[in-house]
């Protein structure tokens, strides 16, 4: 109730447009429609059932995509645009995100937490990093695989070797995949220690020339030849992980 009047305060609602065909259900109605309930709107869902009823009423509203949202008679626009009109975040397309990577480490640490939980190690100390190294470097391994020639022309902007020797870009992340297995079993470190140190040693000059000293904004390839996270720190750490690792295992401590 309103405290002047005592009145009930009116019911906000909101009417929404939206592809439900048989064949299709438009995602991005549905996730408008789900906004606007829990915004506090009743929703008046009207469901366009087939292509020429969609048709008919992008060109009745001049409109070019479903859905559309009105409220107080007034057209909002799209799921974006009812975003905005809620003072919601609108994804930027092809923004540079660390979310990937923060992603990728997050799973690491919880695979590695998980080993440590069920070989009966301490959940956390030195076998923890580790595995924790071994494990993150065989995920994104993994998100390079997805597409390796994408990953492999990303790779030429800023790897030294990779220009050089242009296959190399290809072979990269079945060497990063291998070393990891390898250290994150324990076997052949006559093997897994001389690729990582070889591989995080050309990779962590190759960004800190490209990145520190070129001044060069560039995207990193480090989760994969379609990702948005931006050259630096990032991958700079992936590189320094597998030296340390390595000479962690030379030294023989752990």
């Amino acid at each position: 109730m309103s405290p002047a009047s005592g009145n009930p305060a009116p019911e906000k609602t909101a009417q929404l447009y939206r592809m439900a065909m048989p064949g299709h259900v438009c995602p991005y109605g549905l996730k408008a429609r789900w906004l606007l309930g829990r915004h506090g709107y009743r929703v008046e869902d009207h469901a366009l059932s087939s292509r020429a009823e969609t048709d008919a009423f992008k060109a009745q509203h001049d409109v070019k995509t479903t859905p559309q949202i009105f409220i107080d008679g007034r057209r909002i626009g799209g799921h974006d645009d009812l975003r905005r009109f809620l003072g919601l975040k609108v994804p930027v397309p092809g923004a540079t995100s660390y979310v990937p990577v923060l992603a990728v480490f997050a799973v690491a640490a919880l695979l590695a937490l998980a080993i440590n939980w069920l070989t009966l190690a301490p959940l956390l100390g030195l076998l923890t990093l580790e595995r924790f190294i071994a494990i993150a470097m065989m995920l994104l391994a993994m998100l390079k695989l997805q597409d390796v020639e994408r990953f492999a022309t990303m790779f030429l902007n800023y790897d030294l070797l990779a220009r050089r020797v242009i296959p190399y870009g290809r072979v990269y992340p079945f060497l990063e995949l291998g070393a990891g297995a390898l250290m994150l079993t324990g076997l052949a470190p006559w093997l897994s220690i001389p690729v990582a140190l070889f591989i995080g040693g050309i990779g962590a000059v190759s960004v800190f020339k490209a990145v520190y000293i070129e001044k060069r904004e560039l995207k990193c390839a480090c989760v994969g030849g379609s990702s948005n996270v931006p050259l630096g720190f990032v991958s700079l750490t992936e590189n320094v992980m597998m030296v340390a690792m390595a000479l962690w295992m030379v030294a023989g401590i752990h």
